[in-house]
């Protein structure tokens, strides 16, 4: 393996020619560009420079290296440089290796629209959005009047599976969320209850509270988090994956077949879970009631039966159901608003999830007002 070698030659015309011999790869010592310094700053009346290779071997990154240092070399002294006498994949290389940066200032900067331009996009961005929602909730509403004459069409097999995604799966998670606010609730009601000795009426408390507003609440923020942000990924999975757009080819409506099974099927199933998270948060209540406040569970029993009635059990069934259709309105229609892009399926769950948290919180108000002015 022959050593990298560099000699210089000083041509008639004045024109320093840099002969290159041997392999120039990094295992071998390689020869400084300082050499070709000292003879410029020598003022030998050279006027330029040329390479010549015919005796180069292999080569790799070092060489390039060196190269660079060269062409630095020559810039500093004002000296034409001729590449011709290079290998064409070296010359290729250093084009890319001294390509021109893009200079400050060449691309326009982003221009910052005035406040009131600013606030009128955001206002007809929101009017849009109001647009597409109504236009949304028209299809379904289309959709189920297909479904309940017999015209809807849908597989039972999905329809069956979204029902056990949306009730025995929800199961672990419920159960946690709504023993912990039951034992919450019943803590806080208990240290200012003792207070006054009423310690008995944290089963009023925790029994009202939970059937009334929390236990749906809580069931609703879970479902928005966990099934509403799984209808929006997996549909917008397939809009981007381009299936919606084979459904609508094959003459099959996309509300039909992927909507309405998750929204008949979040609609059942969020009742039934509100019932379940009811009972958990009496369960919790109860734990800190037998525990913490030395009451029998005969006692607490009683009290939780004579505090609570029909009338708050069926308000908080109905703000479940309530919550599930805004739930499962919410995750398909930010599925089906979805992008072409991988991307925009994230900004679709994250979209789907907001969405749904917020649309519980106005439904909890409106609920509640409604109730206020019923005297229920």
């Amino acid at each position: 393996m022959a050593l990298p070698e560099l000699n210089f030659d000083k041509t008639e015309c004045g024109t320093l020619r840099l002969i290159l011999r041997g392999e120039w790869r990094l295992v071998n010592p390689l020869p400084s560009p300082q050499a070709l310094k000292d003879i410029l700053s020598s003022g030998e009346g050279i006027t330029g420079a040329a390479f010549d290779t015919r005796e180069l071997g292999d080569w790799d990154s070092g060489l390039l290296t060196f190269l660079l240092g060269v062409i630095n070399q020559c810039a500093l002294g004002k000296l034409s440089l001729d590449r011709t006498g290079l290998p064409s994949g070296v010359n290729r290389l250093l084009a890319l290796a001294t390509a021109v940066p893009e200079r400050q200032g060449a691309r326009r900067a982003g221009v910052r629209l005035p406040f009131l331009e600013r606030v009128g996009g955001s206002a007809i961005d929101f009017w849009r959005s109001l647009l597409d929602m109504l236009d949304f909730i028209g299809e379904i509403t289309l959709s189920f009047l297909r479904f309940f004459t017999g015209r809807a069409r849908f597989r039972t097999s999905d329809m069956m599976l979204i029902l056990q995604e949306c009730s025995a799966d929800a199961l672990p998670i419920v159960s946690l969320i709504s023993l912990l606010v039951g034992l919450i609730l019943a803590f806080v009601g208990a240290i200012q209850l003792q207070l006054f000795g009423a310690g008995i009426y944290v089963a009023d408390l925790v029994g009202i509270g939970t059937t009334r507003a929390m236990g749906a609440i809580m069931t609703g923020i879970i479902m928005a988090g966990r099934t509403g942000a799984s209808f929006a990924a997996r549909i917008g999975t397939m809009q981007v994956n381009e299936e919606i757009d084979a459904l609508q080819t094959t003459g099959i409506s996309p509300i039909d077949f992927l909507v309405l099974p998750r929204m008949i099927a979040l609609a059942v199933m969020m009742p039934l879970l509100t019932l379940y998270a009811d009972l958990m948060g009496i369960l919790g209540g109860l734990i800190v009631g037998v525990l913490c406040l030395d009451q029998s569970i005969m006692e607490y029993y009683y009290e939780t039966i004579r505090a609570v009635g029909l009338t708050n059990v069926w308000i908080g069934v109905f703000s479940g159901f309530v919550y599930g259709v805004l739930v499962a309105l919410a995750g398909c229609m930010r599925g089906m608003q979805c992008g072409r892009s991988a991307s925009a399926v994230g900004d679709a769950t994250t979209s789907a999830v907001v969405t749904g948290i917020v649309s519980i919180v106005v439904a909890t108000a409106i609920i509640t007002v409604i109730c206020n002015i019923l005297r229920i």
